[in-house]
């Protein structure tokens, strides 16, 4: 029996448990938006471990995903993020690199 092409489609799009982290021990809130969600500020909000550091897992497609942090309202950049490209507002999004 043969593969068919709805089959192999499936096959094809294998999606990696990708984690982000943010040690922000004073911060009351903190989401994570990127182009894998279309720079939505609310739909990702990120879970706040007892030593201060926020973690948050995504399912995503290998591929290069740009991403910052939403901090009590304020975007910041991962500091743990090796690259960082300009974005069009004149500051950087961190680089994701999911295999």
């Amino acid at each position: 029996m043969g593969t068919t092409k709805k089959q192999k489609k499936k096959l094809d799009v294998k999606k990696n448990e990708t984690e982000f982290s943010l040690l922000a021990p004073q911060a009351e809130s903190v989401f994570l938006s990127g182009d894998f969600n279309e720079w939505n500020t609310s739909s990702h909000p990120l879970k706040k471990e007892k030593d201060g550091e926020w973690k948050i897992s995504l399912s995503l497609k290998p591929g290069q995903y740009q991403y910052r942090f939403l901090v009590d309202g304020e975007w910041q950049n991962d500091p743990r993020s090796p690259e960082c490209v300009n974005n069009p507002f004149g500051t950087s999004n961190c680089l994701k690199i999911v295999e």
